[in-house]
């Protein structure tokens, strides 16, 4: 790609890479903001747990301990177990970021989720990538999704009362669907897809650990078992060739 592309050009092609996953999370938020204001959360919390949380899954856990009147630290407990996993998302992004000023890694760290981090992982880990200002390109996948997600939270909001049981309703299968497109393109190993499978595995079968921690076993669990097989499978196997 040109590197005569200026900031706004590779900032819309982020925004861009990023909509068919935005898509994906239409229904989810929508689901979100009607299921809290049916809990009886004021409008404005609601708007404000996207808004300051921009969270999804981190903010259905906290609208259901709230609803159950569940205490302040053990929410907050709950949604950084859930959160964690952009602990693994920033680290392998890091050292390619680490010439950007806190002015930008601020922003692009809060602003970091499932969707954003699968749009430009590629692009900042590429050694080839001739892309010019990237973290234009990073910033606009991630105010896409943020102003998507204020969006159809609010339109949850304002329709909550038409969506009773929302959540009965299958419509978050949109998001597992959304997932398993960003992972299976990106399966283009053994090591990747040992990681995915060994994942996907302990993670089901981890499910019932307190917290939802079993998200964060699968993980750890998937990036040993990829981490084995590239360092000691792979390598044999390459010098046989």
């Amino acid at each position: 790609m040109p590197q005569t592309q200026t900031r706004l050009q590779v900032f819309l092609l982020g925004a861009r890479d990023t909509f068919p996953l935005i898509v994906g999370a239409v229904p989810f938020g929508i689901i979100f903001g009607a299921l809290a204001v049916s809990n009886g959360i004021h409008p404005l919390t609601t708007a404000g747990l996207s808004l300051f949380v921009f969270a999804g899954s981190a903010q259905f856990i906290a609208v259901n301990l709230i609803a159950q009147h569940t205490s302040v630290a053990l929410i907050v407990l709950t949604t950084f177990m859930v959160n964690l996993r952009h602990a693994l998302y920033g680290a392998s992004i890091a050292p390619h970021t680490k010439h950007l000023s806190q002015r930008w890694l601020i922003p692009l760290a809060f602003w970091l989720t499932d969707e954003t981090y699968a749009v430009v992982v590629s692009k900042w880990t590429n050694a080839q990538q001739t892309l010019p200002h990237l973290e234009w390109y990073h910033l606009g996948s991630s105010l896409a999704m943020y102003g998507n997600w204020q969006l159809v939270t609010w339109i949850g909001i304002l329709a909550g009362s038409q969506f009773q049981n929302a959540e009965q309703w299958g419509l978050d299968f949109a998001m597992a669907a959304t997932f398993l497109g960003i992972v299976v393109p990106s399966v283009i190993n053994r090591p990747m897809l040992v990681c995915a499978l060994v994942a996907g595995v302990v993670g089901i079968l981890a499910n019932g650990l307190p917290n939802n921690s079993g998200l964060m076993v699968g993980a750890f669990a998937g990036i040993l078992a990829g981490y084995l097989v590239e360092t000691y499978l792979t390598p044999a196997q390459e010098q046989r060739a």
